[in-house]
């Protein structure tokens, strides 16, 4: 029978008010016997704070308010579980659940500790789990932070770096720029040296004064060589209409491929014909 010790307590008071309410109707018993009966009713009604006719329902009432406690003791327990699952260590919170979770055969004494300590042991995990939350938390925004400053940097680096190319650019693309770009590529791809240099140099400031702009109005030349069309220089680079580098290349391998074969052998077609 469940709680069999409860009933045991209940059978001893309600034993002991049977035997104050029957006691007079045997005269045969000694006084000093119906006296420790009395005093062991009255005892009784004492340590609990109740009449005597209520000491039956005390144990009934008392038995009814640990198991409701301990259900929804219980039930909290199962929520943190379920909320606090790989965040948190819950074995403690879990083993003493797992043994309220029988209360309704549980002596009423191992209910009220279980419910105790299941109570400390949900809100210590919750408290751990919060504590969990916050460092994960920290720990994002750390980590947004320092992506985000990342971010930063290479865009800090690439704008340096598109700076430094159009910084690059704009000095290659003057006449003197060019110039130096034209004599550092002629000798380094064709091992033309400063006598070829020479006649390219005369050639091209011809040509478009070393302008890599530069249009002839009469039939669209384009650039520091003056390619017909302009578009051919996109075999050397598609930036071909803003790079002198760029031109420079076509322009260079043009000559070396044609039948001059140096820019000196073009030159003096150009000087001859007025064009090369």
């Amino acid at each position: 029978m469940k709680r069999p010790h409860r009933i045991a307590i209940i059978a001893g008071s309600v034993l002991a008010i049977t035997g104050l309410a029957v006691g007079a109707g045997f005269a045969g018993q000694s006084a000093a016997a119906t006296q420790s009966r009395v005093s062991a009713t009255s005892e009784l009604a004492d340590s609990t704070g109740l009449h005597r006719e209520q000491l039956g329902a005390f144990d009934v009432v008392a038995e009814a308010h640990a198991d409701n406690s301990a259900s929804i003791t219980l039930n909290e327990a199962n929520q943190v579980l379920a909320a606090t699952k790989d965040k948190v260590d819950a074995s403690s919170l879990a083993a003493v659940a797992s043994s309220l979770a029988g209360y309704e055969i549980l002596p009423l004494d191992q209910i009220t500790d279980l419910t105790a300590q299941t109570k400390a042991e949900t809100a210590a995990v919750t408290a751990a789990s919060i504590e969990a939350d916050r460092v994960a938390a920290v720990a994002a925004a750390e980590a947004a932070a320092s992506a985000q400053a990342a971010a930063a940097e290479a865009a800090a680096q690439a704008a340096a770096a598109e700076a430094a190319r159009a910084q690059s650019l704009a000095g290659g693309n003057t006449p003197a720029g060019a110039r130096a770009t034209a004599q550092a590529m002629a000798a380094s791809q064709y091992g033309w040296g400063a006598d070829q240099f020479s006649c390219l140099n005369q050639l091209w400031q011809k040509e478009s004064e070393w302008k890599f702009d530069a249009v002839n109005s009469n039939g669209g030349a384009t650039g520091i060589p003056q390619a017909l069309p302009g578009n051919k220089m996109a075999t050397a680079g598609s930036d071909w209409a803003t790079n002198a580098t760029t031109q420079i290349a076509w322009g260079l391998g043009y000559i070396k491929a044609s039948s001059y074969g140096t820019p000196c052998a073009a030159w003096a077609h150009s000087q001859a014909n007025n064009w090369y």
